[in-house]
């Protein structure tokens, strides 16, 4: 687990304030719950030197909304002082259950609404914390990173406009392209994976899996996802291959060009489990067709790691692509809004994220090092060890009780 010992050694960069907008209420209070009893129970903290004033608190979270007129105008407000504090404002752009009346209408918020939100609430914030960092698990148009053509750079002029504001830093997940931080080179951009809490949902779910490159391959499901596939792979000692999307750049479909083929690139693949990694499912069509293939070139299992289950066109074709054995398991974090209904599929894992996302911010308020958060290469390796060795009890104490 991460070397909380290292954060006695600090001093906390100020007072912890977490404000978590109405997109990402759970998963706010989950994460102050987890901090709150990181710092009863790790952190051996003096209680009367004046540096840890409000160290040890039994609530960080900060009442702030952004109520709206009838016309559809809103207004950032924070409900008690955040003076000295340092801030950690935790947003779900991509959250649409939140809603609105506007002109006798119920809005659903798009994720522009809930961007608009967040600079309302820094803005409230009015340069009175001692520092700002903003959590944006999902990139705001993180897919739209790259011109071609006459269009705009939506991400890169959001993360400009967020450092102009007065933010510190901004912390995001399985970014579809982190170079978008070139757009505020010297601003604090930290970029994490959920590649170990992948492996804990599998390793606590499935029980006969052989991790190893004789019986394990993990896939891109195209080239923009290898990078995160070969790391997985490498940390699991399994094989990798990818598929390449051959697409219709003649028109668009739904805002994207059609895929063509998926031709894959690889060694075989016959008999072994397979795992696809991806940052997204979005409606669901392309990586249900990558299973498909992958099933019909002899894999035995096919399990889907999405770091955003978005699930945009419903459930219904996974329900179907399941029944019709494409796909064993989809696992996905929590780390956007899941309906209810999702939750009980029989093909659905939840790889929660609120114990490591807590550690994040309790690292931050520190300003100490997140390396070894990052990369918890050795923790891999231990926990898979004792998996493949079918220490059971071991394996699923290492999965229950670090992070």
């Amino acid at each position: 687990m991460p070397d909380f010992q290292q954060l006695e050694k600090t001093l906390p960069v100020a007072p912890l304030g977490i404000i978590a907008r109405a997109s990402a209420t759970k998963m706010g209070q989950r994460v102050n719950d987890h901090i709150v009893g990181f710092r009863k129970r790790l952190h051996a903290m003096p209680t009367d030197d004046p540096a840890f004033k409000g160290y040890a608190e039994e609530n960080y979270l900060i009442d702030a909304v952004c109520p709206r007129r009838s016309s559809g105008e809103a207004k950032g407000e924070i409900s008690e002082s955040v003076r000295g504090r340092d801030l950690f404002i935790l947003t779900d752009i991509c959250n649409p259950s939140v809603t609105y009346r506007m002109y006798g209408f119920e809005n659903h918020m798009s994720p522009d609404d809930h961007y608009q939100d967040l600079k309302r609430i820094i803005a409230a914030v009015d340069g009175k914390a001692r520092r700002i960092n903003v959590i944006m698990p999902f990139l705001y148009e993180g897919r739209q990173h790259k011109r071609s053509g006459r269009e705009s750079l939506d991400a890169a002029s959001m993360f400009a406009e967020l450092y102009d504001m007065g933010i510190s830093n901004f912390i995001t997940f399985d970014a579809h392209d982190p170079r978008i931080s070139n757009s505020a080179p010297i601003g604090g951009f930290d970029n994490f994976m959920a590649s170990y809490q992948f492996l804990k949902a599998l390793l606590k779910n499935i029980d006969d899996l052989t991790v190893d490159k004789d019986h394990l391959v993990v896939i891109s499901p195209d080239e923009g996802a290898l990078d995160r596939a070969v790391y997985f792979a490498g940390v699991l000692g399994a094989d990798t291959g990818m598929f390449y999307k051959r697409r219709d750049y003649s028109r668009i479909v739904n805002g994207s060009n059609p895929i063509v083929a998926h031709e894959f690139l690889g060694s075989g693949i016959e008999n072994k489990d397979a795992i696809i990694i991806d940052d997204m499912i979005s409606s669901g069509g392309s990586i249900i067709d990558t299973a498909g293939k992958i099933k019909e070139k002899g894999a035995k299992r096919v399990f889907l790691c999405t770091t955003f289950g978005l699930f945009t066109n419903g459930l219904e074709i996974f329900d179907k692509a399941y029944e019709e054995g494409r796909f064993d398991r989809v696992i996905s974090t929590n780390l956007t809004w899941q309906p209810e209904e999702l939750k009980t599929r029989p093909w659905f894992l939840e790889a929660d994220m609120s114990k490591f996302l807590a550690t994040i911010i309790d690292f931050v308020n520190h300003d100490a090092s997140l390396s070894g958060v990052m990369m918890p290469t050795d923790k891999i390796h231990e926990i898979v060890g004792h998996y493949n060795n079918r220490e059971m009890v071991t394996t699923n104490r290492m999965i229950e009780g670090e992070e």
